[in-house]
């Protein structure tokens, strides 16, 4: 009898964990395609891959001190400046980040999984970027 409940809680561990990684590897691709989709966009319109153009981030963050962090991680490569928001009580604030650069799919993927690692390091959210 306790050997059978063991063999279930493992198997159901098993299933957790696959499940999370699914999730997760799903979330990847969302965002990678997100990228590419936004760049034919853009592209269609007339930007030129080999031209730069400024690139704006937008990441969520729950407290001024969290800002401060990552404006200290972003620049100088980036110009950053913070908005208090109203509307939002988990995400108090607002940071936005400039850069300019050439609009260049795995350029953009690797900033998009970078701006998400960072945002989730202070407790925030990475909204996307436009350019």
């Amino acid at each position: 009898m306790v050997s059978f409940a063991a063999a279930l809680a493992v198997a159901l561990v098993l299933i957790v964990v696959r499940v999370y990684f699914k999730l997760r590897a799903a979330r990847r691709a969302r965002v990678a395609s997100w990228d590419a989709q936004l760049i034919e966009r853009l592209r269609a319109r007339g930007y030129v891959p080999f031209n730069d153009y400024p690139v704006d981030f937008f990441l969520a963050l729950p407290d001024q001190s969290s800002c401060q962090d990552v404006r200290a991680r972003l620049e100088p490569e980036f110009s950053v400046d913070v908005k208090p928001m109203q509307d939002d009580a988990e995400f108090a604030f607002s940071l936005h980040a400039t850069k300019s650069m050439r609009l260049i799919l795995p350029d953009m993927q690797a900033l998009s999984a970078r701006m998400t690692t960072l945002a989730s390091e202070f407790h925030g959210r990475y909204d996307g970027w436009a350019a």
